[in-house]
Parts: structure tokens; sequence; C-alpha cells
């Protein structure tokens, strides 16, 4: 895995559980702001608009250089719209990213002609 690769990945990586969070707090606002006066779905939705257009241009970049085929790119879309699949991306990630890793090790020294 090239360097770029390994980038696109990790900054993936890096927004997908701050998406998932702003996600869960955005619901809790909604539920906030329906049963109470506290109101802080603009601010918050803003927030994980922001995040969520990252997580997306991020994803992009990502499936771009990795070639990931179609069904574990569209598998990390819809972790990024779930409550807390960015929970389990960021953690899908970290093992795949750890696991590349291993192999450029085992390639480099002479383990793996691959």
């Amino acid at each position: 895995m090239d360097i770029k690769t390994a980038s696109a990945l990790r900054r993936l990586r890096l927004v997908s559980a701050p998406e998932a969070v702003s996600f869960l707090l955005l619901i809790i606002c909604s539920v906030l702001k329906r049963t109470t006066d506290f109101n802080a779905v603009p601010v918050m939705g803003m927030v994980h608009g922001v995040l969520f257009i990252l997580y997306v241009l991020f994803w992009l970049d990502a499936w771009n250089r990795t070639k990931w085929n179609v069904k574990t790119a569209a598998l990390y879309f819809v972790l990024s719209v779930l409550p807390a699949g960015g929970f389990f991306a960021e953690r899908k990630l970290k093992r795949e990213a750890e696991a590349a890793v291993i192999a450029s090790r085992a390639r480099r020294e002479g383990v793996v002609s691959a």
C-alpha cells in the first residue's frame, strides 16, 4: 500500500467516529427540541452536515485509491448513513489498515511473494 492510499484510509477513519457522534447528537437534539424548549438542531445539523460531507469526500477518495469493489464501497457508504455506523466503519478500516501494513512488511522481508 502506498502512502497516498494509507493517508486516504486514515482520513476516512478519522472522520468516521466524529460523524457518528454528531449523528447521534443530532438525533438527541431533535428529540429534545420536540420535548423541551432546548433547540440545538440548527447547530448540530450544520456540524453533522459538514462532517457527513467530509466523510463522503474521503470515502470517494479512499474508494478511488484502494480500488474497492462495489460491495465494499457500498458497505462503507451505508455505514455512514446509519446512526452508529461510523463506529463500525472506523473499526473495520483500522483492521484493514493493519492488515495492509502486515502484508507490506511481509513482502518487504521476503516472507510472501505478492
